[in-house]
């Protein structure tokens, strides 16, 4: 069951979609942060999945009025969250803070993922020391213009990333890993050795981007991580 999920970063008004299950649910939410350019069809297969399980799925939407951006637009949208981390956390936390309000769920019944822009945009959060429970990241960028401090990050978190992701070397790998261990945070980092980006988009080779493609095998094994993931992180 989709319904309208509305909301508010200041000025901007925002417009998601929220996964209600069929079934009787599992008593958890969890936000899905789309790819660069907008909400689409992997995120919300993903919803869907996600309330198949039980959960309430939040799809949030970071750049306004459920748009989907392209070219230009698109890039402009990202620098402007690239050049302002600031900005990156309080859209995606405006989002969270949502979803809680929409799902009626306590802090610590709840999660975030994200996939590619959306990756990045759930690690910014958990980052910025929200009460989300868990925050996992598909083929998101990795590192971060402000590293978390020791103890700011109470969220356990997961990293599913290709090794053969451009726009994550392994240098970025390496950095992130320092980051989490600097700051104390409870972490995993998986790393799909035929991988590029965008691995788990079944649409994506269609964009013909050399850095891009779908890895079925990689898609199966960050699911299934991630299943394991929330299971082991609402124990």
């Amino acid at each position: 069951m989709t319904e309208p999920f509305s909301y508010r970063d200041g000025e901007t008004s925002l417009l998601g979609e929220l996964y209600r299950p069929a079934e009787p649910g599992n008593g958890r939410a969890i936000l899905v942060v789309h790819e660069a350019d907008g909400i689409g069809a992997n995120v919300r297969r993903r919803c869907a999945m996600l309330a198949g399980l039980g959960y309430v799925a939040a799809a949030a939407d970071m750049h306004g009025d459920g748009r989907v951006l392209e070219g230009a637009e698109m890039a402009a949208a990202l620098e402007a969250f690239r050049a302002s981390p600031e900005l990156l956390r309080r859209r995606v936390r405006a989002a969270y803070d949502a979803m809680l309000m929409a799902s009626g769920m306590a802090s610590t019944q709840t999660a975030a993922i994200g996939y590619c822009f959306g990756g990045w945009s759930v690690l910014e959060l958990a980052r910025s020391g929200a009460p989300v429970r868990a925050v996992a990241s598909f083929h998101g960028l990795l590192t971060t213009a402000c590293p978390a401090e020791p103890g700011v990050i109470t969220a356990r978190v997961l990293a599913c990333t290709g090794a053969l992701d451009p726009l994550v070397p392994p240098d970025h790998v390496a950095r992130f890993q320092a980051e989490m261990m600097r700051a104390g945070a409870d972490w995993q980092l998986a790393v799909y050795g035929r991988a590029l980006h965008s691995f788990t988009n079944v649409a994506v080779d269609a964009l013909g981007d050399p850095r891009m493609a779908y890895d079925a095998a990689a898609d199966r094994a960050s699911w299934t991580a991630l299943r394991t993931f929330l299971d082991q992180s609402f124990d």
